[in-house]
């Protein structure tokens, strides 16, 4: 049985997390004296030393219109109740 393709905003967004929380694992891991996650290699190594820091440069609210604008679960929101018409009973 084949893979099922994955969308190019799915896979960004996969990959994104993912390498966010390797330097979010790498920092506790500074912080109580562990060991690190390996370091990066060939493409994880971009992610971790161009789009880490530019990713936590960035103002929340550009990244929050980032997110909303890029298609995924992500942009879900709650839908507004429906009113009721008359008596519960």
């Amino acid at each position: 049985m084949a893979p099922a393709r994955v969308s190019f905003a799915r896979r960004l967004r996969e990959v994104s997390e993912h390498q966010l929380l390797i330097a979010a694992q790498r920092k506790v891991a500074a912080r109580y004296g562990t060991a690190p996650p390996l370091p990066p290699r060939g493409v994880d190594r971009f992610w971790q030393q161009v789009y880490v820091p530019a990713y936590h440069h960035l103002p929340w609210t550009l990244r929050a219109t980032v997110m909303r604008a890029m298609p995924g679960s992500h942009r879900r929101t709650w839908h507004q109740p429906e009113r009721g018409s008359g008596p519960a009973v």
